[in-house]
């Protein structure tokens, strides 16, 4: 799944960063608050971390912004502003959730699952398609009750499809999540990652529906 971080320290960032993509996420970075607002105005995010003090538009215009037109995806709000009427300000704007500076690499990726589970619908951090669970708090899978093995493309492919379980998942969304803005989006690759997940999850079915792309199903 695909993140947003909005936050212009350099040394921080990458921290976040690494954080971020060995927890399993793709991640863009915008260093500034017009890249900021630009990035989540354009692309599919299922969560953003934002940063209050940025350059050229701080975070809270930026999420004002994002509000005003309609982007819903989950904020979470990093920054060493702690005063309590900053964090009046961010939530009127619209952030979800609010993390001062310093804190634990893992809360940050606690809290960002939190927000993406609760933000598709599903109150429990365990998501299950018949024998297939997914622990969306730690990001592990297990198959009738056993560890299930996965690459790092093939974990964001399972844990997108059962955050959305039963819908359908175009081909454009699924690479939307699967790769950041700096990747190529390779079709066929991913066309060979589905059909590899879909022997490893079995009896649960991702089905193929010609012209619009797949659904992950429970077993009957």
């Amino acid at each position: 799944m695909r993140l947003l971080l909005a936050e212009d320290d350099a040394t921080l960032a990458a921290q976040i960063l690494a954080a971020l993509r060995e927890s399993g996420f793709a991640v863009d970075h915008a260093a500034d608050g017009e890249t900021a607002a630009f990035l989540g105005g354009e692309n599919p995010y299922v969560a953003v971390v934002l940063d209050l003090g940025l350059p050229k538009r701080d975070g809270i215009a930026v999420l004002s912004g994002w509000r005003a037109a309609g982007l819903a995806m989950p904020v979470l709000v990093l920054t060493a502003r702690d005063a309590w009427g900053d964090k009046v300000a961010g939530f009127r704007a619209g952030a979800d959730d609010y993390l001062t500076k310093p804190f634990r690499m893992e809360e940050v990726v606690l809290r960002l699952r939190a927000l993406i589970r609760r933000a598709a619908g599903h109150a429990s951090p365990i998501l299950a398609c018949g024998p297939l669970e997914h622990d969306a708090q730690t990001g592990g899978f297990t198959l009738e009750g056993m560890p299930l093995r996965l690459t790092a493309y093939e974990a964001r492919i399972l844990s997108y499809l059962l955050h959305r379980l039963g819908r359908v998942v175009s081909r454009t969304e699924l690479s939307e999540q699967l790769y950041d803005g700096d990747s190529d989006r390779d079709f066929n690759a991913m066309e060979v990652l589905v059909s590899r997940l879909r022997r490893k999850v079995a009896p649960c079915r991702i089905e193929t529906l010609r012209g619009q792309g797949w659904v992950l199903a429970a077993p009957p």
